[in-house]
């Protein structure tokens, strides 16, 4: 029998839910899958890499910046984030 979890999140730091809406909208998830995401990447838990995924690849390297040079690479990567479909056919 597989158990279903529930998680409410109060007083959440509005950049937090910025991330989650973020990631929601750029992968196409809805916010549960999103913030699931967050939270499973911030324990640590990895999964296979994702094919489709472009910007992950750098990622590793994030966690060893400063703060403020980690935004900036993020924030010029995030472009790189979504496979235009499109472009595969």
């Amino acid at each position: 029998m597989r158990h279903q979890n529930q998680l409410t999140l109060r007083d959440l730091d509005p950049r937090v839910l910025d991330e989650i809406e973020r990631v929601a909208r750029v992968e196409g998830l809805s916010l549960n899958k999103a913030a699931a995401k967050i939270l499973k990447a911030g324990a640590g838990i990895r999964d296979a890499p994702e094919s489709r995924c472009i910007g992950a690849a750098v990622d590793r390297f994030v966690g060893s910046l400063p703060v403020g040079e980690a935004r900036r690479l993020s924030k010029s990567l995030r472009s790189l984030e979504h496979v235009d479909d499109e472009l595969w056919k």
